[in-house]
């Protein structure tokens, strides 16, 4: 019998404009988030992931301190501890990332974990950290993730988590895939005139380059005052064919929803026989020349 999980996305325009009080937003958000979740139970899906940076604006657009207030700990914060009461209410596994902080001063572009039990199964934090134009000062807000690439075995599948700009590096995609992730979900905000033509170029060549599904989420919307560019959604699953096999649009909230044949992955790798011929004795150039 096929080994099918239903696979979910959110991606969301911001709640309240970001000139209004954090944690207006914030709560405008979560309670937004929660609604989305609960549509999407009743659609069937059993794992279910959120943008980056969720419960607010895309605030790296600039560098003010004030978004610091943002942060939470994980797990004991209150956003994971309603997502957990969320999770096993709809008993679905969810992915939900948050700005974490370890200690004072010290932050996190994090992802949280949550069985379908509401058990915290643990989290990843975000490796790579861009700064550049136009508008993703995100060095100001977050240190480098510490954690490796950790595969969660969740009620209906292992999942990994590789972050927004994670997904430019294939290194860690390999990682997870080693690690034996069998959906590893790309919580992003991007922008059209930085990335778009890579969206759906990148992503799927890790799914078929490492024999595993994805599920990439960004952002919609043009979030003011910064106006950096617009987050054009077009959240998708693709198969470790590399084929998208469900899309949201462009420009508007929207709950992406796939049955994903975990059997595929077998019949991909049985074909594609990359892990059998790896020749990581021969990759020693990948950590040793730093240029």
């Amino acid at each position: 019998m096929a080994r099918i999980v239903r696979g979910g996305l959110i991606q969301a325009t911001l709640a309240l404009s970001s000139e209004q009080p954090i944690e207006k937003v914030k709560q405008a958000m979560i309670d937004k988030h929660v609604k989305m979740i609960g549509e999407a139970a009743a659609k069937g899906v059993q794992i279910l992931s959120l943008q980056e940076l969720f419960y607010g604006p895309y605030f790296c657009a600039e560098q003010k301190i004030k978004w610091y207030s943002l942060v939470e700990e994980i797990p004991n914060g209150p956003t994971v501890k309603l997502m957990q009461e969320v999770a096993k209410k709809h008993g679905m596994v969810l992915v939900i990332p948050i700005y974490e902080v370890e200690n004072q001063g010290v932050y996190y572009n994090t992802t949280a974990v949550i069985d379908a039990d509401g058990k915290y199964l643990g989290k990843y934090r975000k490796h790579h950290i861009p700064h550049c134009e136009p508008g993703f000062w995100e060095k100001f807000y977050f240190k480098p993730g510490n954690l490796g690439y950790p595969v969660f075995k969740t009620a209906f599948a292992n999942i990994g988590v590789y972050t927004c700009y994670d997904r430019h590096f294939p290194e860690g995609a390999r990682v997870l895939g080693l690690n034996g992730a069998e959906i590893v979900f790309n919580p992003s905000a991007t922008t059209a005139g930085l990335s778009e033509y890579l969206w759906e170029l990148e992503q799927p060549a890790h799914a078929v380059a490492n024999g595993y599904f994805i599920g990439a989420i960004n952002r919609v919307g043009t979030e003011s005052p910064w106006n950096i560019g617009e987050f054009y959604g077009k959240s998708y699953f693709c198969n470790p064919r590399g084929k998208i096999i469900a899309q949201a649009g462009r420009d508007k909230d929207e709950i992406v929803v796939a049955d994903l044949n975990l059997d595929e992955i077998l019949e991909v790798r049985n074909i594609w026989q990359f892990y059998r011929d790896r020749r990581p004795e021969t990759y020693e150039a990948l950590t040793s020349l730093q240029k």
